[in-house]
């Protein structure tokens, strides 16, 4: 079992910045497959960002060049730095793991078994 916690959400204007922390407890002694998501009101949970086991990153259209996904081991932490925000990136943002990700659906919520409770990000225009 691992437990996900994030924070470093808040409500910034278009165009600014914001690094979302996602710690990791429980067992950790294996290593997991780690991914953002997020999820605006009304709409499907997406896949924003992933790190896999052999350290590749993945990250959803609407978000290359302006997101950087990033892991800390020793930390037990995944990162989020988020630049030049748009109103549409206005969601909740949550952290997922997993034992195994196939490269190919690493953006499917059913992917990964362990959630955390989300941090909110609000970008205004």
């Amino acid at each position: 079992q691992v437990q996900l916690q994030e924070s470093g959400g808040g409500s910034v204007q278009s165009g600014g910045s914001l690094r979302l922390s996602c710690v990791a407890s429980g067992n950790t002694s294996s290593s997991y497959c780690m991914a953002w998501f997020r999820q605006a009101p009304g709409k499907e949970r997406e896949g924003v960002a992933a790190i896999l086991h052999d350290g590749s990153a993945f990250y959803a259209d609407s978000v290359k060049g302006r997101f950087t996904v990033a892991q800390d081991n020793g930390k037990n932490t995944l990162y989020l730095q988020m630049n030049s925000l748009k109103p549409e990136d206005t969601a909740m943002y949550y952290c997922g793991a997993s034992a195994y990700v196939p490269r190919s659906t690493w953006y499917r919520r059913e992917q990964y078994q362990y959630w955390g409770q989300g941090t909110q990000v609000t970008v205004s225009s």
